[in-house]
């Protein structure tokens, strides 16, 4: 079954009896700050982890095996208490396949710098109506936002039940009990984008265009270039426009951001072979959107 109607039926599907789980997660977990800790616990939580994520099965769905979605935790432990507070940071990236093509296309890659957790050997368990523990409720977070955004890439707004899951796991989150340092990341009032902060841009109407891009860019663009390049190009290009007017929406716009972290690279690579028209436009438009990466941006004009 392709993933389109797979989206389509999403959350409307009874469980079935024979499924696959819908994440194929490599997880890894850096040390290296922390020499003194102790090997064996770090292997037994990549473990847990690995196994939380890719036997969960997070919707009623039925994904074959090829349709699982790739996706990467990458972990970097600062510290870790005696009383078992790990303080890390965590990239998050997701990729999907490009239609009649041997290519994967970057869906996400986001770095969350307040991925700190209580862990003292228990079982990892992913609890949706109830809090459980940090971690599991991070980790649940990110399954959902994977869910979600590989969803969008499918079929129009095809990922708001999955961001709406995200919602659902902030709230239980924000009222809580846990350390301080854990509770970073799911409030509303702090400064930095965090995952309430992206969460709530996903959900908002005034980003809705970008959030209907990443339809156009994949399915209508990159999904299309193996047939004619030019034609799938050109969609990319045209849609641009709702980057532009999305970021004069909101001061604090975390949805382009990830945009941008995920897919300046591959805009590169789609616009160094467009026409001289096609190229000025995206230049001029992700100089002005995208200034801290300019010196990457002039490779566009090469």
């Amino acid at each position: 079954m392709h993933r389109k109607l797979i989206h389509i039926i999403a959350l409307l599907v009874c469980s079935l009896a024979i499924h696959s789980q819908e994440l194929r997660c490599t997880v890894s977990i850096n040390r290296d700050q922390v020499p003194s800790a102790n090997q064996q616990t770090f292997q037994t939580l990549e473990q847990a982890i690995t196994e939380l994520m890719n036997t969960t099965k997070w919707t009623n769905l039925t994904f074959a095996e090829h349709e699982r979605i790739d996706c990467q935790l990458m972990i970097v432990c600062k510290s870790v208490s005696e009383t078992g507070l790990y303080t890390c940071e965590a990239t998050i990236q997701a990729s999907r396949p490009v239609y009649n093509t041997t290519y994967t296309s970057p869906l996400l890659n986001l770095k969350d710098k307040n991925f700190s957790f209580t862990w003292n050997m228990e079982p990892l368990n992913v609890q949706l109506t109830t809090f459980e523990a940090n971690l599991p409720s991070m980790l649940a977070y990110y399954a959902y936002l994977i869910l979600g955004y590989d969803a969008d890439s499918y079929q129009r707004m095809g990922g708001t039940p999955y961001f709406q899951q995200c919602e659902n796991i902030i709230t239980l989150c924000q009222t809580a009990s846990m350390e301080s340092v854990e509770q970073v990341g799911w409030q509303a009032f702090e400064r930095n984008a965090n995952r309430y902060s992206l969460c709530n841009n996903l959900l908002d109407e005034a980003f809705a265009p970008i959030r209907q891009y990443y339809y156009e860019y994949h399915r209508l663009g990159l999904d299309e270039m193996a047939n004619n390049v030019s034609n799938g190009r050109a969609r990319i290009a045209n849609g641009m426009k709702a980057l532009k007017d999305s970021g004069k929406a909101r001061m604090k716009n975390d949805i382009l951001t990830v945009f941008l972290d995920s897919k300046s690279d591959e805009l590169i690579l789609i616009f160094q072979g467009g026409t001289d028209q096609e190229k000025d436009y995206v230049f001029n438009l992700l100089m002005e959107l995208d200034p801290t990466r300019s010196d990457n941006y002039e490779r566009i004009k090469q």
